[in-house]
């Protein structure tokens, strides 16, 4: 065991991780870079760069092997090579966004400040504000305005007190819109935390917590000074409210709202991921209302705009797009119950799952595995689907996802039914039981539907499927249930018992219910 922990720890070194995250451009830029700073292509950090840039596991025993550092030297060494990589990365021209060019402005603005330059520090100045005003970096705009206040107390001329007085203005008011910026990204990244920990809220209590929660820290704003950031915050912040109280078409509504933010290329432009992780919202909103017509038109959309290179690429966009995309194809063969069309995409998604497996985080892995699972069980590849339960019942490495772990155990016991493994069912059954207990996350659907699945074992044969109708009815009553309609975002468990009461596969019945309520 200590062994594939030392191995996964040295996997995530962060500076091999880094190089192994360069692109081929990247790698020549850094080449150059090298080669400009004089008599440094013989330097050891640069030694240690060619050597980690061909090595294809992380092992410092090889590393200090090879004779390019003693162990007493490879942490300042690796931390010098760390740094050098990312003044060359920040020079290349493709990691030239505004924000970089604002920032370089104003270091520019504070070394002339320094040699006591004023009005051409000044200068530039006014510039980088006026860029970081017009491309929403209000941060910077503030941090601009108060190097001018100070500046302005040095240089003295006789528009000094008009000039105090409109700094001072715009000081306040940027400030006022950063802390309501703030305020509102806080309240959207712990509703967002609180989800990926507890998953949708599970009763009353929780319903009451969480309107409590985000009644009182939402903070007062006037809604016609918001500038595109804080209405983003802002619809965030409600869209993450609306998928814990399970009120999908609010989360639609607030989903569409954070796309049309983005109405001009210039906002896609300078805010990539932003866009991308609103796009996927309401893709994913789309989804969980069954909206079919609109997710498949917003699907298409979106991969036109890959296509046509319309979304800034770099090493996170593309990994963002990885994510989104691939997971609303899945999707949308889940909605249309075409689960055989979409099993080409397993091959794709375990080759970038294996290509990006240093920088995705391992909750997008489980969520991954638990999809493709659902696209085996909806093809009847039973056997194919318990393999990539496996993998998210063994994992050791998630804390968060609680529900994805009940539900890939309830999954996990339908498809031992199914493949007719009964001699394993008592045994899974017993599992996925205490799991449930010890996460205190037994729901009435869970208890019916495990119950019932135990004493099928139990059933002749003959009187199988009045039993499956039974367990239909029992479950059917929670369908529109306000805290255990969850059970069903995971897991089509009606339609599978449809599928076993009219003698059909699962992926038939779902298609018939898509077409007799076309959406």
């Amino acid at each position: 065991m200590s062994k594939i922990i030392t191995s996964a720890n040295q996997q995530n070194d962060a500076l091999f991780v880094l190089i192994k995250s360069l692109t081929k451009s990247e790698k020549r830029q850094f080449n150059l870079y090298v080669g400009r700073l004089g008599g440094n292509i013989d330097a050891k950090f640069f030694s240690l760069f060619k050597f980690l840039e061909k090595l294809k596991i992380y092992d410092e025993k090889v590393i200090i092997g090879s004779g390019i550092v003693s162990k007493q030297q490879l942490s300042n060494l690796k931390a010098h090579l760390y740094k050098q990589i990312l003044i060359s990365l920040r020079l290349n021209p493709a990691h030239k966004n505004v924000r970089i060019q604002i920032r370089e402005q104003l270091d520019f603005a504070t070394v002339l400040y320094q040699k006591g330059l004023y009005k051409q520090s000044l200068k530039l100045l006014e510039k980088a504000k006026n860029m970081a005003l017009d491309n929403e970096e209000k941060n910077i705009a503030y941090e601009i305005v108060e190097l001018e206040k100070v500046i302005e107390t040095q240089y003295i001329t006789r528009s000094l007190s008009n000039r105090a007085n409109q700094l001072s203005v715009q000081a306040k008011e940027l400030s006022q819109q950063n802390v309501i910026a703030s305020k509102l990204s806080n309240l959207s990244l712990q509703l967002y935390s609180h989800l990926l920990q507890n998953g949708y809220v599970k009763n009353k209590k929780e319903v009451e917590f969480i309107q409590k929660y985000f009644n009182d820290k939402m903070p007062k704003y006037d809604f016609k000074t918001l500038g595109f950031r804080e209405k983003l915050w802002l619809y965030k912040a409600h869209l993450w409210y609306s998928f814990l109280i399970q009120d999908f078409l609010l989360s639609y509504k607030y989903a569409s709202k954070c796309v049309h933010l983005f109405n001009s290329p210039k906002l896609i432009n300078i805010h990539p991921v932003f866009y991308l992780k609103s796009k996927n919202y309401l893709l994913e909103a789309s989804f969980l209302v069954q909206k079919t017509s609109t997710f498949k038109a917003e699907l298409v959309a979106f991969e036109i705009q890959i296509e046509n290179q319309e979304i800034p690429l770099n090493t996170n966009t593309e990994l963002l797009i990885f994510m989104y995309l691939y997971s609303n194809k899945l999707h949308l063969h889940f909605l249309e119950g075409t689960f055989d069309e979409g099993e080409y995409l397993v091959a794709i998604i375990n080759d970038k799952i294996e290509k990006y497996k240093n920088r995705l985080d391992n909750h997008y892995i489980v969520l991954l595995h638990y999809k493709i699972a659902c696209l085996y069980f909806g093809m009847g590849k039973n056997k194919l689907c318990i393999l990539y339960l496996q993998k998210i019942i063994r994992s050791k490495n998630i804390n968060a996802a609680e529900d994805l772990q009940c539900f890939a155990r309830i999954l996990n016991l339908i498809a031992h039914y199914e493949c007719g493994l009964d001699y394993d069912l008592e045994r899974q059954f017993v599992d996925t039981y205490k799991f449930l207990l010890k996460m205190e996350n037994l729901q009435e659907v869970q208890k019916v539907f495990l119950t019932s699945i135990r004493d099928l074992s139990d059933v002749f044969p003959h009187e199988i499927k009045n039993e499956f109708k039974k367990i239909h009815e029992k479950l059917k009553k929670f369908e529109n249930h306000p805290y255990e309609k969850r059970a069903f975002l995971y897991l089509d468990i009606l339609s599978w018992l449809e599928s076993k009461i009219q003698n059909k596969p699962i992926s038939t019945i779902i298609k018939e219910k898509a077409n007799l309520f076309p959406k």
